[in-house]
């Protein structure tokens, strides 16, 4: 039984067949994402070796990264050869995948479209499995200069704290606020609690010469634009 067990090593595989070899002898563009998954774990189970268990799990989620990245450390460790620090690991190179996008997306800064927002918003929202409300503040370049997360859970217009909106916004000295929320149901369709929500804080930067100029529904693949539908 050992012989079996360490004969899917990846120390016993021929070199062409070695994704940390491969990766330094050939690229890591060379390395599908089986083999970059199996670096990461390092060796697979008695039947089967590192590659061919993570094509497993990969198959598992129609070979999508992103739906790899949402398994909990539960479910990974149901695969046979996935103990809790191989599950770990992988959750954790995924959320540097992750946060790595969104800093890609904020050295852009500058807001040109609703498109460019989704950019910024669609790492750090489009995700998610509950809904988080986030304001982006802007110079008058329409740079970003700011943004944070105003409340974390279902949206109504008692949980936008719109002093603390104005009060951020007077700090940073922006003139421009972009809201923005996700759907994790992936309906683009605003609510009425979304309009209020716009409204509200619409009416409530005039009164200090800041500008609304959108507000983006994200889901994991597309979005809604306030300004786009001429909902402002």
């Amino acid at each position: 039984m050992s012989d079996k067990s360490t004969s899917f090593s990846i120390k016993n595989w021929s070199q062409d067949d070695q994704p940390r070899e491969k990766l330094l002898y050939k690229g890591k563009a060379s390395l599908s994402d089986a083999e970059l998954v199996a670096i990461l774990i390092g060796s697979g189970n008695r039947d089967e070796s590192a590659v061919s268990l993570c094509k497993r799990i990969l198959s598992s989620v129609d070979n999508n990264l992103s739906e790899l990245g949402k398994l909990s450390i539960k479910q990974l460790m149901e695969f046979k050869g996935i103990g809790e620090a191989k599950a770990i690991s992988i959750i954790a190179a995924l959320e540097l995948g992750r946060r790595r996008r969104g800093e890609e997306a904020l050295q852009k800064k500058k807001i040109t479209s609703s498109k460019s927002v989704f950019e910024l918003m669609q790492p750090i929202i489009g995700e998610l499995p509950h809904e988080e409300f986030w304001i982006i503040y802007l110079n008058n370049s329409n740079k970003v200069i700011h943004k944070s997360q105003l409340s974390k859970g279902g949206i109504t217009g008692t949980l936008v704290d719109t002093r603390l909106v104005l009060k951020t916004a007077l700090e940073v000295g922006a003139v421009g606020l972009i809201l923005s929320h996700n759907h994790p149901s992936g309906t683009l369709v605003p609510s009425q609690a979304d309009k209020a929500v716009t409204l509200k804080l619409k009416t409530a930067a005039q009164s200090l010469d800041i500008k609304v100029l959108d507000h983006l529904i994200v889901t994991e693949n597309a979005y809604f634009s306030f300004a786009d539908e001429n909902l402002l």
